[in-house]
Parts: C-alpha cells; sequence; structure tokens
C-alpha cells in the first residue's frame, strides 16, 4: 500500500490535512463519504437492495459529483467523490402549476435543462430555475432510499445515521490508500478473502474496459497502471494510521 510513512500508514502532518466536514459539500472538491445504518442495522438485506441503491446513486449523485470508488456492505458504505465545479452542474426544472391536459406525466417531475430552455418564453410550461446543490443531493439519496426500504420491509423510522460523514481529502497518496482500503473493505470485514469476489464494490469496474461513469481512468493514472492498481491492492495493508478517519 503506497503511503507516506516508512511503517505503511499516512504521517501525521498528512492527517492534518484532513478534516471532518459538518458544512456544505464544497464544488470541485474531493471528499470521502460515508454512513452505516442507524444503531448498526442492515442498509442492504438482499441483491434488490444494492441494485435499487445503485439505481438512486445514477439520479440524484451524477448530476452533481464524480466517483472515483465506492463500495456497499451490508450495514455501511464507502463513495469517493469530486464534487463537480459549479459550472459542471445542471439546472432543475419544477413544474410551477398543473401542465395541459395531455402532459400529466410531466407533473412534479425534476429534469436538467439549460438556462435558456427554462427562460424561453414559447417553452409552453410555467417553470422555476435552480441549480442541483450538492448537499441536498446526497440527502435525497438517503431519504429516497429509507422511504423504499421502509415500505418494502414494513419498517418505520431513520435508516441512516444522521448527517452522513464527509471527510475533505486533499493529496493524492490519500487517494491510492483511501481507494484501496474501500475496495478492500469486504476482506477487511472478513465477508470475503479476497476483493475480486465481492459483487458490491467499484473493483472490477476499474479493471473492466466497458463504458462506466466510474471515473476509471483517473484512478489508473494515480496507480500509474492497471498492473499497480491489482498489486497494491493485494498487499497486506495496515489501516491504523487512517483508522480514526474510516468506519468500522
Amino acid at each position: 500500500m503506497v503511503t507516506d510513512s516508512p511503517d505503511g500508514g499516512l504521517s501525521n502532518q498528512k492527517i492534518t490535512n484532513m478534516s471532518r466536514q459538518i458544512e456544505p459539500l464544497e464544488h470541485g472538491k474531493y471528499y470521502h463519504i460515508y454512513n452505516r445504518g442507524i444503531n448498526g442495522e442492515n442498509l442492504f438485506r438482499e441483491k434488490a437492495n444494492y441494485l435499487y441503491f445503485l439505481k438512486l446513486y445514477d439520479k440524484y449523485i451524477d448530476p452533481v459529483a464524480e466517483t472515483y470508488a465506492w463500495c456497499l456492505m451490508p450495514n455501511h458504505f464507502h463513495l469517493l467523490v469530486r464534487i463537480k465545479d459549479e459550472a459542471e452542474i445542471g439546472f432543475i426544472s419544477r413544474l410551477k402549476h398543473k401542465p395541459p391536459t395531455g402532459l400529466k406525466a410531466a407533473v412534479g417531475v425534476y429534469a436538467t435543462v439549460s438556462p435558456t430552455a427554462v427562460e424561453n418564453p414559447d417553452g409552453g410550461l410555467n417553470t422555476t430555475n435552480r441549480k442541483y446543490n450538492p448537499s441536498h443531493q446526497f440527502s435525497h439519496l438517503f431519504n429516497a432510499y429509507a422511504q423504499a426500504y421502509n415500505k418494502r420491509y414494513n419498517r418505520h423510522g431513520s435508516l441512516f445515521e444522521n448527517p452522513f460523514d464527509r471527510i475533505l481529502v486533499d493529496n493524492e497518496k490519500y487517494y491510492k490508500n483511501l481507494v484501496v482500503y474501500i475496495h478492500n473493505n469486504p476482506s477487511h470485514h472478513r465477508f470475503v478473502e479476497d476483493s475480486i469476489e465481492y459483487p458490491w464494490t467499484s473493483y472490477l469496474t476499474v479493471k473492466s474496459t466497458k463504458p462506466t461513469k466510474l471515473k476509471r481512468s483517473n484512478v489508473i493514472r494515480w496507480f500509474d497502471d492497471i498492473e499497480n492498481f491489482e498489486s497494491l491492492h493485494k498487499k497486506a495493508s495496515d489501516y491504523e494510521e487512517i483508522s480514526s478517519y474510516l468506519i468500522e
């Protein structure tokens, strides 16, 4: 595992460059985002849960963030994302009034549109216009998933711990440590012997050549090449130096 200190961990100086964030997510910044089920409760009980969370993730988070690594564990998850610059984020158009007959399916629908499309007087729909808010989008993701989960299992109350944890990541060496930690989380928690055996991470996506929204090429560049990426994931890792920043 590539680190800054001789004993395989991050140096204290580097650790001080990472701080827990409780304020809104900042544009252009990289974050380690994670959350767990309230009181250690499972977030994912079956395959359909994982798939639905990823579907919602694509809906709510793709408009506001680039994803570099992810892992979904039964009772918690990890994400490494970059919040897009404000200029990269689209606009939300919300209908103010019920549209004419024939457009009922559009009631309440949100869409990414350009400012000109929203302001076009010939557009035919009365809309308001605002940009996606990254912090709100993560809240929407968790709320939407919790509502569906509660309905499916006849459950009530909060599902996630609140607020979700986020750590500002500001050096490339830590990116590498974090990617390895995220992908090796299943073996770290002894769910599997080898990370390649666990399906709910981005590890295999990085190794694949299939089209993906994951920032695969960026991740591989952090490790120089795919061979080094694989090699560092297979090495024994000591997470003690960053353990206070990681969910267990």
